[in-house]
């Protein structure tokens, strides 16, 4: 008699018990390619198997189940505290107002559980540490592995929140400080300029002999496969040209260290400045104006809070639906992720900024 066939996973509402002390609660972007999903599933695998005493259960923003708001409501209903700790390297829309939305209305629904949220990943140096690796890794593949013929593109997902951007660039400048190369420039596969093909363009004319294209991701997608795709048509515009690409690098010791962090320092009671807008009354002034959480609210990190509102109605409003249409992320929402479908919607509503890139 064959022995009956592993039963399939319950989702989070059936998986918890009442009234477990704690979970932690990973948010994920999601993605419409599932092999990116499923990386990150697999993290949250090899992340139990680490930490076994700790209740680690996964929710996704869109595009795969289980999905944020139900899960952080099964989760307030089944845990005294919830930890929500965002898997995602920069904050824009997501991590500053759909996640912090999200927790408003469990917390609303679920007066007796404690719900935290813990800051993104962001610029820190655990991920510099991951990129330099990556970069001395891709150098020892060079036949002339010299950095200061060698440009270095940091490459990221690009957005309209110019706060998600400038973490990048903080990023590329640490590169370029706590390394020999003489240039280390910041690319974006869409939504914001410059994009690779120019940057690559502007190294070649300084003099580089080989580029080295570092991908800022964390797990694969439509848009790792197609900076493939891009280095290859640049290895065949660019004969003379030696190029190196590195991997995403979601699964890297350090990036679980960070989330072990995050856990301890919400346990801990720890402050963190980077914490985006959890109750931040920008969002309370956008829904009293009707504007709900996904139109591009430009909340750049800065000494005020950094909503850098323009001068109309204060929501850059700017619709960047920068839909790449290439969706690694549904729309822009002017929320820094990118509609894989190829093409570049720029909508720009821009109630409060003219001449904002979308």
């Amino acid at each position: 008699m064959q022995p009956a066939p592993p039963a399939a996973a319950a989702p989070l509402t059936a998986q918890v018990s009442p009234q477990v002390s704690e979970i932690i609660l990973i948010v994920g972007h999601g993605s419409r390619e599932d092999s990116g999903n499923r990386e990150i599933r697999e993290f949250t695998e090899q992340w139990r198997a680490r930490q076994p005493g700790w209740r680690i259960e996964l929710c996704f923003i869109e595009f795969a189940p289980p999905e944020l708001n139900a899960a952080l409501l099964a989760a307030g209903r089944a845990a005294r505290r919830v930890l929500v700790v965002p898997l995602i390297l920069n904050a824009a829309g997501h991590v500053k107002m759909e996640i912090p939305e999200a927790i408003e209305a469990a917390r609303a629904a679920c007066p007796q559980a404690e719900i935290l949220l813990a800051p993104h990943l962001g610029a820190s140096d655990p991920v510099l540490t991951v990129l330099r690796r990556r970069l001395r890794g891709a150098m020892a593949t060079l036949d002339m592995p010299d950095p200061t013929t060698t440009g270095v593109v940091l490459l990221g997902r690009g957005s309209s929140d110019r706060g998600a951007n400038g973490d990048m660039a903080k990023m590329a400048r640490w590169l370029l400080e706590e390394g020999d190369h003489e240039l280390v420039d910041l690319a974006f596969t869409g939504i914001t300029w410059p994009r690779l093909e120019k940057v690559v363009q502007r190294q070649v004319l300084l003099g580089m002999r080989q580029v080295v294209v570092l991908p800022y991701y964390l797990y694969t997608g439509t848009l790792m496969q197609r900076i493939h795709r891009q280095v290859e048509h640049l290895r065949a515009q660019y004969p003379q040209v030696r190029f190196a690409c590195t991997e995403h690098f979601g699964f890297e010791a350090e990036i679980f260290a960070l989330m072990e962090e995050r856990v301890e320092n919400l346990r801990a009671g720890v402050p963190d400045s980077r914490l985006p807008c959890d109750g931040c009354s920008y969002r309370e002034i956008a829904h009293d104006l009707g504007h709900g959480h996904s139109h591009a609210h430009t909340h750049a990190p800065g000494p005020d809070h950094g909503h850098a509102h323009g001068a109309g109605d204060g929501h850059d409003h700017g619709h960047a639906h920068g839909h790449e249409h290439g969706h690694e992320h549904g729309h822009d929402h002017g929320h820094g992720h990118e509609h894989e479908h190829g093409h570049e919607h720029h909508h720009g509503h821009d109630h409060g900024k003219a001449g904002v890139p979308a």
